[in-house]
């Protein structure tokens, strides 16, 4: 079922600038070099940007006309480095969209691909027909670079739902991610090209953070619980996480679907830092390294080291959410993507 979409996602995202370099580059700078509101980046551990400087390559996205797929990774690396592939929202195919992220990622020691897809004029099936391809792409062009053995699928909003098809893909029909593998999905939208059968299927080692938002009022949070609670991941081996709304020192730390937007101009804050790149960093450890410490904050099942934010000046922001059997917390008709939309191929699925 082919389905035209621009008209009605218009207002989740207005980035759609396209990235027009080619060739590769070298950027030793953290893109935003201060943070809004008064909570800062941590300096160690966890969630502290890594040792290394990035570099960045970009080629052409044979899918999309006019655009490149980017790989941002360790500059020098003298091996092969693990690897994120990113699916990026609805609207947010120049790369600036989340190139924080993008850095936050190689500076800690792995490659990164973002690929960007067509919003207008273009259906799910060729949206993720680009991603992957891109993807692909991008592992045939640069050995080098990539290590495929340990892989992690991360996405946002549309790229969050299609995140799980492409990792099956990976994970499965292409064998990657054989000494590590996790998925990281933030805000999902409905997820396409993936049965009940290849939810059941995949790899024993895979892990799962699913992040919702509790000021979403895009994205259901019954597309992230029903995917989470049908995957066959252990508990064990994944947790579901609701970001709730902070105030501290007059300043609103949002839990909205743009959670998180890190690109010069708008605000880019802690949430980034300790919500998403901490988690981020942790699963890495663990999926990767199997760092025990890592997997306590990552997959820690509601512990103090996972679920504490960080505070400023005797406030403290709202703790994490965490919990294996998630349930609603709102009815669908708060939402502008409901679970019961008829563009939900698991309409069926709907709690």
């Amino acid at each position: 079922m082919k389905v035209k979409l621009f008209t009605i996602f218009i207002s989740l995202l207005s980035i759609s600038a396209c990235s027009k370099n080619s060739g590769a580059t070298n950027d030793s700078t953290t893109p935003v070099d201060n943070l809004q509101g008064p909570i800062q980046r941590p300096v160690s551990g966890y969630g502290a940007d890594g040792p290394y400087k990035v570099a960045e390559i970009d080629f052409p996205n044979a899918e999309y006309a006019g655009t490149n797929v980017s790989v941002f990774y360790p500059q020098n690396s003298t091996s092969p480095r693990p690897v994120i592939f990113y699916s990026h929202p609805f609207g947010g195919e120049n790369k600036i969209y989340n190139t924080g992220l993008y850095h936050f990622i190689a500076q800690k020691g792995y490659v990164v691909v973002f690929v960007p897809y067509a919003t207008n004029d273009a259906s799910v099936e060729h949206r993720y027909t680009t991603l992957w391809n891109g993807f692909k792409n991008a592992v045939a062009r640069y050995p080098e670079l990539i290590d495929t053995r340990k892989v992690g699928f991360m996405g946002h909003s549309f790229g969050g739902g299609a995140s799980f098809a492409l990792a099956y893909k990976g994970f499965v029909e292409e064998g990657w991610g054989e000494n590590g593998r996790f998925i990281f999905v933030q805000a999902p939208w409905y997820s396409y090209e993936i049965t009940e059968q290849q939810i059941q299927g995949f790899p024993s080692n895979t892990k799962l953070i699913s992040q919702v938002y509790d000021d979403d009022v895009i994205n259901d949070h019954r597309m992230a619980i029903d995917l989470f609670k049908k995957i066959n991941i252990p508990d064990a081996e994944k947790d579901f996480m609701l970001v709730k709304k902070s105030v501290i020192g007059g300043y609103t730390y949002t839990a909205e679907h743009n959670l998180p937007s890190t690109r010069v101009g708008v605000a880019y804050d802690a949430y980034d830092y300790y919500a998403v790149y901490r988690l981020l960093d942790a699963l890495i450890d663990y999926s990767f390294n199997g760092n025990i410490a890592g997997k306590n904050i990552a997959l820690g099942n509601g512990s103090a080291e996972q679920v504490t934010m960080p505070g400023y000046n005797g406030e403290t922001m709202s703790p994490l959410e965490v919990t294996d059997n998630p349930v609603p917390k709102y009815p669908q008709s708060r939402y502008q993507f409901p679970c019961s939309h008829s563009l939900n191929p698991r309409i069926d699925k709907c709690e």
